[in-house]
Formats: C-alpha cells, sequence, structure tokens
C-alpha cells in the first residue's frame, strides 16, 4: 500500500454516505451538528479552522479536538425494474484541529485534519440499474495549516491554504451482472479558504467564509472484463472532477449568556460540476454528465448554556438538491433533504466534550426522464427514500 492510499484509510472509511449535498462533507464537529451547522458566525472551538478560520483569534493558548463522525445512511429505490436498498454499516470518519494563540499577539495559528468532500455507496452487484450503477466510492482529506489576525477585540480575519489529496473507485455492469466496468484512480491538489468575524455590538456577531474551488485530475487504470476485453487487464485511464467553491454566510444573536441563536446560508456552486470524462479507457472514451445546478443550504441552531459549563444545542437544516433528473445517478441519490439535530456538551478549563446527533430524510424523490447511458437499455427513473443518522463525538484539550 502506497502512502497516499495509506493516509486514506486512515481518515477515510466511508463506503455508504450519501445525501442532499452533492457530495460535500459539511459536518465537522459536533458543536456545529448539534445546531444544524450554523456556526460561522460562532467558530468559537477549535473546528474553526474548517467552519471559518477567523474564529481561531477567539481562541486562548493551545487547543487540540479529536472528533468522531459516525455515520449510517440507508437509500430505498423502487422503479419499473425492481427494487434496490443500498448495504447498511456504520462508518466513522476521524476529524482532527490544533489551534495555538500566543499571549498578548493578534496571530494565531492551526491546523486541521477534515474530510470536506466524500461520497460511496454499494446497491450490490445484481441490482436493477446495475448497467448505470453497482458500487463507487470518493475519498478526499485536506491538511489545512491555518493563520488568523485579530484587528481588534471585534474584527478578525483567518486563512487556509489546503494540501487535498482524493482516490475515487467506481463500478458498473456493462450487459449483465457477469461483466463489469471499473476504475480507480488518485491525485492531489491545492486550495484556500477564507473567513471573517465582525462583532459589531456584544449581543451580536457576524461571520464569512469562503472555500476555493479546486480540480483533482486523476491518475488511474480501468478495466473491462469479460465482454469488451477477454484477459479483463487494466489501462491506464485518466479523468477529472471538479470540486465546487462555496460560501457561507452567518449572523448570531445572544440575548443573553445563557442563548446563542444562529441562521446561516450556505452556497455551493454546483454549475461547476459538468461533465467528467474517463479517458483511455477498452471502451473508449467514457463521459458521465452530471451538469449540477447551484444550491443553497439553509441552516438554523440554537445553544443553551447551563450552569458548571454544560450546555445544549439543537438545530435543523433545509438542504436544496443540485442533481436534474436527465443526468441523476443512484450513486449521488440527491434530493431536497430535512435535517433535524441535537446536542450536548460541556466546557473546563482544561477538558471539553460534546455529542451531536443529526437524522436526515427526504419524503421521497421521484426521477422521470433520465437519460443516463446503458448498454441494456436501463434507466435510472424511480422513486428514492434517503435516511441519514449520524453521532459526532468531539473531545478538546486545552494546553
Amino acid at each position: 500500500m502506497n502512502k497516499q492510499s495509506l493516509i486514506c484509510c486512515v481518515f477515510f472509511s466511508i463506503s455508504t454516505i450519501a445525501g442532499a449535498v452533492g457530495f460535500r462533507l459539511p459536518n465537522q464537529d459536533a458543536d456545529s451538528i448539534a445546531r444544524g451547522n450554523a456556526f460561522v458566525a460562532t467558530a468559537d472551538n477549535p473546528s474553526a479552522i474548517y467552519h471559518n478560520p477567523a474564529g481561531i483569534t477567539q481562541l486562548e493558548g493551545r487547543q487540540f479536538s479529536l472528533g468522531l463522525y459516525n455515520i449510517t445512511t440507508d437509500v430505498d429505490y423502487r422503479g419499473a425494474l425492481g427494487r434496490a436498498e443500498t448495504s447498511h454499516a456504520v462508518q466513522v470518519v476521524p476529524q482532527l484541529h490544533y489551534v495555538y494563540s500566543p499571549v498578548d499577539s493578534p496571530f494565531s495559528y492551526g491546523l486541521g485534519v477534515f474530510a470536506p468532500f466524500g461520497l460511496g455507496i454499494d446497491y450490490g452487484d445484481d441490482n436493477p440499474f446495475n448497467t448505470l450503477a453497482q458500487k463507487g466510492s470518493l475519498a478526499y482529506v485536506s491538511v489545512a495549516p491555518t493563520i488568523g489576525y485579530a484587528f481588534s477585540d471585534t474584527f478578525s480575519i483567518g486563512a487556509s491554504a489546503t494540501v487535498n489529496y482524493s482516490e475515487i473507485e467506481f463500478h458498473r455492469a456493462l450487459t449483465s451482472v457477469a461483466d463489469r466496468f471499473s476504475f480507480e484512480g488518485d491525485d492531489m491538489d491545492l486550495g484556500f479558504n477564507f473567513g471573517l468575524l465582525w462583532k459589531p455590538h456584544r449581543q451580536w456577531s457576524l461571520g464569512l467564509n469562503y472555500k476555493l474551488e479546486t480540480e483533482m485530475h486523476y491518475d488511474g487504470r480501468s478495466r473491462a472484463r469479460a465482454v469488451f476485453s477477454p484477459d479483463g487487464s487494466w489501462v491506464d485511464t485518466s479523468a477529472s472532477l471538479v470540486f465546487p467553491q462555496n460560501i457561507d454566510v452567518g449572523v448570531s444573536y445572544r440575548p443573553s449568556d445563557k442563548w446563542n441563536l444562529e441562521v446561516n446560508i450556505d452556497w455551493t456552486d454546483w454549475d461547476a460540476v459538468d461533465v467528467t470524462t474517463l479517458s483511455g479507457t477498452a471502451l473508449g472514451d467514457v463521459a458521465f454528465p452530471f451538469n449540477y445546478k447551484s444550491s443553497f443550504m439553509y441552516e438554523f441552531g440554537v445553544t443553551r448554556y447551563l450552569d458548571r459549563g454544560y450546555y445544549m444545542s439543537a438545530g435543523y437544516i433545509y438542504s436544496e438538491n443540485s442533481a436534474p433528473d436527465s443526468t441523476f445517478s443512484p450513486l449521488n441519490p440527491d434530493a431536497n433533504l430535512h435535517l433535524f439535530s441535537v446536542g450536548l456538551g460541556r466546557r473546563t478549563e482544561s477538558i471539553s466534550w460534546s455529542l451531536g446527533y443529526h437524522f436526515a430524510y427526504n419524503s421521497g424523490r421521484e426521477v422521470t426522464g433520465n437519460s443516463a447511458a446503458s448498454l441494456a437499455g436501463q434507466t435510472a427513473d424511480g422513486s428514492y427514500h434517503v435516511l441519514n443518522q449520524a453521532l459526532n463525538a468531539s473531545v478538546s484539550y486545552r494546553f
């Protein structure tokens, strides 16, 4: 196993994650998940490296946090050709953040390791649309050195340069379950995140986080087994995939020391994800049209602070669909999605912990007029239901 594969195995165990945010993974911390990810204007723990790097200037001394995002996702499909369900398993994605704010310095420094994108699903080999999709996974890890600067007690900026590594894998049948087309590849790229935090009044805080678009150029291999290539040999294959820019803005209101209410609007430029072509396969060039549409997530969160450092949170997200029916893929069953969350935590001088739980569902997406290419004439048309449950646990240590 090469070094990149080892990194990916350590930080990704994703094989069944699917949802309604394209292939983004915006769930990066227990506190933020519990608040419906309405956190960009609060950003008061080390995960600010992801949510708003300007927020690290609010932290004192050295702080380290470790989070574990535990998720299960079930997709149920029913169509004219039959029924399919995804495999059910609990997957664990780690999150690491470290922040250092020197005494009497306007600068703060941080380092984060997290998964801003990821996708994976497995319907089994013999499903009603197996010539469109059997299983696939997208693994993506970012290492983000970060710096923040506080111009005053009320205004800060922050930025991260990200080093990103990704692996992708895809399998589908060609004409029947007896043959298969497979592709796998990996690449690295660089990215950039920028954040602002402004507190015009002790009760109000405004935050902004911007993540730059990047693109992976996967160098890999593909195999068309049994039908088009009798020996099933692997051939060099390449493909590119855009990871879109997004902007998250939010307002936090604290009517008293006991309450924090926040509203965020999160926009992702999915229009940039157009067509991905696999070049050099035994089948020739194979195009995968996405033609995604830009979409919003509307995030609402509230935290109630209790005695002895305890606090409770709740949140809600409405996430818009970004995948049109014509290019819909069962590997990314995107839909309008409702997410509800709750959480509990405690902060002390040295050790803090938090738990965040959310579940997400769509009432059912009906796909019609799908034009995905299939040698067997299959279609992705049908009804898709998604149920997503996740528990994020995190612990922080201040020293």
